[in-house]
């Protein structure tokens, strides 16, 4: 698993599907893939202060880039350039 995938880095915005179509939503599982990040197993988390903290900094870090990244996406929305009609 890399860094960038971890995080959802790079994704983009897609629009929402047409009337009729079928959407495929693919749940999150933000802390499964912070322990796969990490190489700990919840067993380690529960029993070990260090791994506890380690995987709770990256969690906290994969919410604030997720944040940030829904952010962005709607700030882009909102200004999206105009047309000026002449």
């Amino acid at each position: 698993m890399s860094f960038l995938s971890l995080f959802n880095i790079g994704r983009r915005y897609l629009p929402p599907p047409a009337e009729g179509r079928t959407e495929v939503v693919q749940p999150q599982r933000p802390l499964r893939r912070v322990l796969a990040f990490t190489g700990h197993t919840i067993d380690d988390v529960v029993n070990s202060p260090i791994a506890k903290r380690q995987v709770a900094g990256y969690y906290k870090l994969h919410k604030w880039v997720d944040r940030e990244s829904e952010l962005g996406d709607l700030e882009r929305q909102w200004s999206a350039p105009r047309r000026v009609r002449k």
